[in-house]
């Protein structure tokens, strides 16, 4: 049994049933996307920022090494005396090329840097987790015939969710002076 409504064109409720049931459809589905819009973007924007904050620290960090000497792997031992490290270390020292030692090292899992005496610093921004930080040093020493040079490799994390991100970099740096 059809029940008429008054209406101009004479729908029955059935087709009014229906097209409202296709346009809650059609509704969802768009806002589905659109949520999936707004997360891709969200994640975008989050790995972005992390991306050039991290890359500012490992090039300001890279730039100073390579003009740096006396690479010291590790926080044991003297730190101005140059030490390899070739299964790598989360603390690496050096003297910069005016003068001051400078430490790095992953702390509280964001990178810290320290200079002469002074307080360590973070260096990473609170959006980045790092998860793992190794340097690797070979041929800091002056009783080998290798060019004084650092690996840099770190895991790292942004987000949390479906907005989390891992990511990881790796680079190596060679002391610009030679070694001879």
């Amino acid at each position: 049994m059809f029940i008429k409504i008054n209406t101009k064109k004479g729908f029955t409720l059935i087709e009014l049933m229906t097209s409202l049931s296709l346009f809650i459809i059609v509704m969802t589905i768009s806002m589905t996307s659109i949520f999936g819009v707004f997360n891709a973007n969200r994640k975008s924007r989050t790995l972005k920022t992390v991306m050039s904050n991290l890359n500012l620290a490992v090039e300001s960090m890279s730039r100073e090494m390579r003009f740096g000497e006396n690479y010291h792997c590790g926080s044991d031992g003297d730190i101005l005396t140059p030490q390899n490290c070739p299964a790598g270390d989360t603390s690496m020292s050096f003297l910069s090329s005016e003068g001051t030692q400078i430490t790095y090292r992953l702390s509280n899992q964001s990178l810290e840097k320290k200079i002469d005496s002074g307080d360590y610093i973070q260096v990473t921004a609170p959006e980045i987790v790092i998860d793992d930080l190794v340097f690797y040093t070979l041929g800091a020493g002056l009783d080998n015939l290798l060019q004084p040079k650092v690996i840099i490799k770190i895991k790292s994390h942004a987000g949390t969710g479906n907005a989390r991100t891992d990511f990881t970099l790796q680079t190596l740096v060679s002391q610009r002076a030679l070694d001879i």
